[in-house]
């Protein structure tokens, strides 16, 4: 009796920023391994969750959104969403039904295009969009050629994954699984505490510092009494913003602190102490430490 293989393989999620890529990630993989805010461009960095559906393992590369870049940072971050998509076995397209097929839709488009690539396309949020309008997007985004099926989901809802991990599945090639059956992401203990901060730091800061700061994790210590010790620095360019993460009384810091506490002891099962420190860095986004930190390769 010849025995079953398997299906394992690396698959890419390419979107514009706020698709709902790190959504759909955290969906597939059962578990918060990616930070999610209402404002664009949070994935900074490309990192991977696994998840396995009916035997078959699927390494989901979650990639930074496919924007114009005008920055250093920028250019770096769109850089690693080609190359977590050059070097994977299936790609999906992530488009929000809801805005349609905008300039970075068709700059995706063009892209796998360019690179003879064809992908799976997940047209998302369809829950808040009228039938007969989805139809036709979906014609209108067929009518390029570069997507061999059409799923259509809510990732925030779930609508529609089960199909999309069916999809996927049967796509992957044979092979044996790669990673462990109960390991989901490559990402460690401290970027994921680094990258919860962040989220924090977003929702309570989008409007007054979007993108002005990076945060990195300095020091992890273990504690007798099994809980954990965790030092942080935020990252900003200048005094003033350094004023504003603060906060009156360090009101703001104490808050980002809070939320990040509580979310960090939820998933690690533990208590944590968490210490968060705020540095003036001038041009941090132009320091190739920086880059080095957050696994972004240096583009000049």
């Amino acid at each position: 009796m010849t025995e079953k293989m398997n299906h394992c393989g690396f698959v890419a999620l390419l979107g514009a920023p706020n698709a709902g890529k790190s959504t759909l990630l955290n969906a597939l993989v059962g578990s918060k391994i990616s930070i999610v805010t209402h404002k664009v461009q949070t994935t900074r960095t490309r990192f991977i969750g696994i998840a396995l559906h009916n035997e078959n393992q699927m390494i989901f590369v979650d990639t930074p959104g496919i924007f114009e870049p005008k920055k250093r940072l920028e250019r770096a971050m769109v850089s690693a969403a080609w190359a977590g998509a050059s070097d994977a076995d299936v790609i999906v397209v992530l488009v929000d039904a809801v805005r349609g097929i905008d300039d970075n839709t068709r700059r995706i488009i063009k892209g796998l295009r360019e690179g003879k690539r064809t992908a799976i396309l997940a047209l998302n949020k369809i829950d808040l969009l009228r039938r007969d309008s989805l139809l036709s997007l979906m014609k209108e985004l067929n009518e390029f050629g570069e997507f061999t099926e059409t799923l259509l989901i809510s990732a925030e809802r779930g609508d529609g994954l089960e199909d999309l991990k069916d999809t996927i599945a049967k796509t992957l090639p044979e092979g044996p699984w790669l990673y462990p059956e109960d390991q989901m992401t490559d990402i460690t203990e401290r970027m994921l505490a680094a990258e919860v901060t962040r989220e924090k730091f977003f929702l309570r800061l989008h409007e007054e510092l979007p993108y002005a700061a990076t945060i990195e994790t300095e020091s992890w210590q273990e504690k007798k009494d099994g809980s954990v010790r965790i030092e942080q620095v935020i990252y900003v360019e200048r005094d003033t913003q350094k004023a504003i993460v603060i906060g009156k009384g360090g009101r703001s810091l104490k808050e980002i602190g809070k939320l990040a506490r509580l979310e960090l002891e939820e998933m690690f099962g533990r208590r944590v102490h968490l210490f968060i420190f705020v540095k003036v860095r001038k041009n941090w986004g132009d320091d190739k430490e920086r880059y080095d930190n957050m696994g972004l390769d240096w583009i000049d």
